[in-house]
């Protein structure tokens, strides 16, 4: 299985804490962005910190949610 984090633009507030979890994955402009791939389980823990729910993580063979 692998993880493929997309961004809400409209709901990011830049707080950068998925750049602390996954820097190699996500960058911060004015919003967050998916800048690459990782592991998995840092995908999902970079989701599970942000504060505004603003990342969802697909299944990359399913495409199911798989948060939130």
């Amino acid at each position: 299985m692998s993880y493929v984090p997309k961004i809400d633009e409209g709901a990011c507030s830049a707080h950068g804490d998925c750049v602390d979890i996954a820097p190699g994955v996500f960058a911060l402009g004015e919003t967050a962005e998916v800048i690459g791939e990782g592991p998995d389980k840092k995908i999902l823990k970079a989701a599970e910190a942000c504060p505004a729910l603003a990342i969802t993580v697909l299944d990359s063979e399913t495409g199911e949610t798989v948060y939130p």
